[in-house]
């Protein structure tokens, strides 16, 4: 596998020549500062590109990371602009030499934590989602009454204890850790903007949401395929409901519906071990497995699920997922792959969410994407591709 490392450009904290540090040499980022629904054109594509290679490191821009699917799109409203201005991006993009790219399909926010900062054994922090501070923040921050049908009694309970017992500061940072994993977004919502977007999605239920993923695979895939470009959705994370939003990237059933509805090798699976991981219907490395042809990128890292719906973040070769035989089915389908001569035998990966640790603590790095956190999952990757090898 091509090792990889997520890099925020001029927001990033981390410089590029500590990730040629790291060994990974696959830059994946994006151009987070381009509004949504803007065509990514070829000049700041390039001007990224030229940023890389002036740090004077032997590494390549190989997957963009993300690409954002406009909000109005999700909701099904009539803007043919923003399809033709989301292939014209695919085409500069081709153009520029780059031809994998992340995306998913989550109403209005991307992965949702509720604690930045959990502890973990010996030191140092973790990104954690609870559902009892998720529960309070619908029922007892937000008002929505309806989240009362979507949480079990007990949490429903204990939520209430929590928002009885939180005060001004602690709701503030429950409101802010949700916020967090919007990197790229403008829009960071106060509760009441979030009731203004939240009100935007009335009437729109799992069904609506596939018809509306389901036309914009149509408007361009076909682009893509004429391309070589290679879509990869990412999976809904936290692969749940909330805020009453569908998810309709959570699970197997949803995975193969998408895979069905534009069957083109362009339409494939960020396989993110993490998302899937947290859902306890879900056997990763068996998706992996049968999905293996279509995965265009991987994203690996680990949770720790809990009776109740929560989970943290583990380190990678720990909490519920086998990371070892996940490993071992990426590695036979790049096998696979070279049996067929294919110049795009190899999956690009990189360690996900890693631990706050050491000299990372109050650096101020994007959450969950410290440096000391990812190298050492890095180095663990490493070592199992090697082993397996």
């Amino acid at each position: 596998m091509i090792e990889g490392w997520r890099w925020f450009g001029p927001l990033d904290k981390i410089a590029l020549p500590e990730v040629a540090q790291t060994g990974a040499s696959a830059i994946v980022t994006a151009l987070h500062e381009v509004p949504y629904g803007e065509a990514w054109t070829i000049e700041a594509i390039r001007a990224r590109q030229a940023m890389i290679a002036d740090a004077g490191v032997a590494l390549s821009w190989d997957v963009v990371e993300s690409l954002p699917v406009h909000e109005d799109i999700k909701l099904g409203i009539a803007r043919p602009e923003l399809f033709a201005n989301y292939r014209q991006s695919l085409e500069n993009l081709a153009t520029c030499g780059i031809t994998t790219i992340c995306y998913n399909f989550m109403p209005l926010l991307d992965w949702t934590r509720t604690t930045l900062d959990a502890p973990v054994r010996g030191g140092g922090t973790a990104l954690r989602f609870d559902a009892v501070e998720m529960a309070a923040f619908e029922l007892h921050m937000l008002g929505r009454e309806a989240a009362e049908d979507d949480y079990p009694a007990d949490v429903i309970a204990n939520a209430a204890t929590w928002a009885a017992n939180a005060d001004e500061e602690t709701k503030r940072r429950l409101l802010s850790s949700i916020m967090a994993g919007l990197p790229g977004a403008f829009d960071r919502y106060t509760i009441e903007s979030l009731r203004g977007a939240l009100a935007r999605y009335e009437g729109i239920d799992r069904a609506a949401l596939r018809a509306n993923y389901a036309r914009f695979l149509a408007e361009v895939i076909p682009t893509a395929s004429e391309l070589g470009v290679r879509l990869a959705v990412h999976p809904d994370d936290p692969p749940r409901n909330i805020l009453g939003l569908p998810r309709i990237v959570s699970d197997v059933e949803d995975i193969a519906w998408i895979m069905a509805a534009e069957d083109a090798a362009a339409n494939g699976l960020t396989l993110c071990s993490g998302s899937l991981g947290a859902n306890p219907i879900n056997d990763v490395p068996a998706i992996a497995a049968r999905f293996a042809e279509r995965i265009h990128f991987a994203h690996l890292r680990n949770v720790a699920k809990e009776p109740d719906g929560s989970f943290q973040e583990a380190a990678h070769l720990e909490g519920d997922t086998d990371m070892v035989a996940l490993i071992r089915i990426l590695l036979a389908e790049e096998t696979r792959r070279r049996g067929e001569d294919r110049t795009d035998a190899d999956i690009v990966m990189r360690p996900d969410h890693g631990h706050e640790l050491g000299p990372d603590m109050g650096r101020g790095t994007h959450p969950g994407y410290p440096f000391v956190g990812r190298l050492r999952g890095l180095a663990e990757l490493r070592g199992v591709v090697a082993a397996i090898q």
